[in-house]
């Protein structure tokens, strides 16, 4: 799809107008902060896929610009939702983000002024109140990206964690004022990010037919802990580093993992595991073993 450089104009005011574009599910919590910050725009739309909390709600307070659905694949998500802008350029910011003053300021004079046809954005990551600086990158988090486009000139990918993201047309300068992230509130937090998106990336490496291999894997490790650690600098983090490098070293050994070993049907002449025996009780009464659900053995689980 090539770069529209038509001005629609919707703001009436004969410049470059500018859509907000948020997409979100069951975001009741930090919605309303996020909306709050994008009154810069010229319209805010917002994406509701499978809400069943109060973020429709809010939402409804800040725009009228609503799209409700069911999508299993974040590109497609995010695509109903470009299409759904009638801005010249689109901002994508997530629940989870905030635009400082300062950024919404220099958002508004870039789309005025720029011939490029996105800028990229730097992002100021929190864990809890901790501002983590050093160290994102290599598919667990990010220090920058093409926030701010034109549209047409950014094309999400099909895969369901970390899409590939196509951009054509020119690059222009990158921002100076970050988007606020605030990624996770504690440590657990982080740790059950990176279950979610090692499993759902672990489904895409089945889809695709090629998981890779265990030798890669473990290799990538170390290459992906010094990535982050010592070429993105997380050294300078201290501890915090050291976990953000850590978890982006896990992401492909653990995707792998899951991508072999997890949702496979029983080897073929493997007999399905044996009925729980029962136990006799007091007086010769018979009483079931008690087994654990999650992995179907018999006993009492120790």
């Amino acid at each position: 799809m090539g770069v529209d450089r038509e001005c629609c104009c919707l703001n009436g005011l004969g410049r470059p107008s500018l859509s907000a574009l948020v997409v979100v599910h069951d975001e009741e919590r930090q919605l309303s902060e996020c909306l709050a910050c994008l009154g810069f725009a010229d319209e805010i739309v917002v994406v509701l896929d499978r809400c069943n909390d109060r973020s429709r709600e809010i939402a409804q307070r800040f725009t009228s610009r609503l799209l409700e659905g069911a999508w299993e694949r974040e590109g497609a998500r995010r695509h109903a939702g470009i299409d759904a802008c009638s801005g010249d350029w689109i901002l994508e910011i997530d629940a989870d983000e905030r635009v400082s003053p300062d950024l919404a300021v220099e958002i508004r004079d870039v789309v005025a002024d720029s011939s490029a046809a996105w800028h990229l954005v730097p992002v100021d990551n929190y864990i809890g109140a901790r501002l983590v600086r050093w160290g994102w990158g290599a598919s667990f988090g990010r220090s920058a990206h093409a926030a701010l486009f034109r549209k047409g000139a950014k094309r999400w990918g099909d895969q369901r964690i970390h899409p590939a993201v196509s951009l054509s047309g020119s690059r222009g300068t990158k921002l100076s004022a970050p988007i606020i992230h605030y990624v996770d509130r504690d440590i657990s937090e982080t740790l059950l990010r990176l279950d979610r998106y090692t499993s759902a990336h672990a489904e895409d490496l089945r889809e695709s037919g090629d998981i890779g291999s265990y030798g890669h894997n473990l290799r990538r490790i170390a290459s992906r802990f010094c990535k982050c650690y010592i070429g993105r600098k997380g050294y300078r983090e201290g501890e915090w580093g050291f976990l953000i490098a850590l978890c982006a070293a896990l992401y492909p050994i653990l995707s792998y993992l899951k991508a072999r070993l997890d949702a496979h049907p029983p080897a073929a002449g493997v007999p399905p595991a044996p009925p729980c025996r029962e136990r006799v009780g007091v007086g010769g009464r018979r009483q079931p073993s008690h087994s654990r659900p999650s992995d179907g053995k018999c006993g009492d689980g120790r």
